[in-house]
């Protein structure tokens, strides 16, 4: 007998990255030495000092009761602090400060504490997938808001219905952005205020790649913005910043009353993070950050030989200041997927099509720096012999 799936799975676009994976495993399968730029999870181990700090902390008995879904108050603290040294931020951990089951997580439930069926949430596309299927789970309705070169993939506020921004519940945004790898400033974060002020929006500003800045640039926080903090909340991942993608540990902060929300749908779904993983991320959160200063510099390494290769190779790409993606235009007369095809049936690399990530990525594809400099020269190495 079938089962049908609920019309919300139905209405999903396939998981962008569950496709990729199977394409790998296929032509990894034929023997095909496979070259994954695919993907962004870093390659680089979770730094000793931080795995020590869990292997200690899963020793203590009192650790292995179920948590606060809000979090450990020493974690809270801890990223309390983190944000004041690192933003100029002044939280209270009590109120401003929730734990995450990694940022995904709670990106992923948002949604669910502020859309009503038929509400809509501002999107940005090309983005990542999240943001749409979780307002869709939410029984919300996605406006997309076009992320393209000739505006610095920024989104234009301006283009946005009057009707649709007056039906607006949230906006998402993502700065150090994925796929992109664009970066926003203070004065268009003013305009995000002011815009969300007008219209009555909450904003939720993705900020997992807020650490990744290359060649002196430091990224903002969206929360530093005044007035910033009536009307939104940010979201912060340990996951690239220590290379903990696997431990699932991130926290949101920002405007108390919104956290709440989180929190009350957080209640009634998860548990909360495991407490041994939350002093794992205290021993990161309050490190010296050398370990972040290394990942930069091994990141930058890797993004010179790509970005050299390929423009080398004709193709059209700019050095990203941020993130661990590079986004490249795919060549003349080739769509996303086209290339991507090549890509891996020629050269055995794995990328991903913009298309994946939203219509206005169509013509062109994502690079993830997730391998060494020395892998990543062997990939230039490989597409210097294919033809397009």
């Amino acid at each position: 007998m079938p089962h049908p799936k609920a019309a919300r799975l139905q209405a999903l676009p396939p998981y962008l990255f569950k496709e990729i994976d199977r394409l790998k495993a296929e032509v990894a399968a034929k023997g095909v030495d496979v070259i994954n730029l695919g993907v962004g999870d870093p390659d680089q181990p979770t730094p000793a000092f931080i795995v020590k700090a869990l292997q200690k902390a899963a020793e203590n008995p009192e650790h292995h009761q179920y948590p606060s879904y809000s979090g450990m108050g020493a974690f809270r603290t801890s990223a309390a602090a983190w944000c004041q040294r690192r933003f100029g931020l002044e939280l209270n951990p009590a109120t401003e400060v929730v734990t995450l089951i990694g940022s995904k997580e709670g990106i992923a439930h948002f949604p669910l504490a502020f859309l009503n069926a038929g509400d809509v949430a501002l999107i940005p596309t090309p983005g990542y997938p999240v943001y749409h299927s979780g307002t869709l789970f939410a029984g919300g309705v996605s406006h997309f808001m076009p992320l393209v070169a000739a505006n610095n993939y920024l989104p234009d506020l301006n283009a946005i219905p009057e009707d649709v921004a007056q039906k607006a519940k949230m906006m998402f945004l993502n700065y150090p952005n994925n796929p992109t790898g664009a970066t926003a400033d203070a004065a268009f974060f003013e305009k995000v205020v002011a815009f969300a002020k007008h219209h009555d929006i909450i904003v939720a500003h993705d900020a997992a790649y807020s650490e990744m800045g290359y060649d002196g640039y430091r990224p903002i926080s969206f929360l530093e913005i005044a007035g910033a903090r009536d009307v939104g909340v940010e979201f912060h991942s340990l996951s690239k910043t220590f290379n903990m993608t696997g431990w699932r540990l991130g926290f949101a902060i920002g405007n108390a009353e919104i956290l709440d929300g989180l929190g009350q749908v957080k209640a009634n779904i998860d548990s909360g993070a495991f407490n041994a993983v939350q002093e794992a991320g205290i021993a990161a959160l309050e490190s010296d950050q050398s370990s972040i200063a290394a990942m930069q510099a091994i990141y930058t390494e890797r993004r010179d030989v790509l970005v050299a290769g390929l423009q080398a190779l004709g193709l059209k790409v700019e050095p990203p200041r941020a993130t661990f993606y590079v986004w490249c235009a795919a060549p003349q007369g080739m769509t996303s997927t086209q290339f991507t095809a090549l890509l891996l049936q020629e050269a055995g690399i794995v990328t991903t099509p913009g298309s994946g990530f939203g219509e206005p990525g169509e013509g062109y594809v994502r690079f993830a720096l997730t391998v060494s400099k020395e892998r990543m020269a062997q990939a230039v190495e490989r597409m210097t012999k294919l033809t397009f």
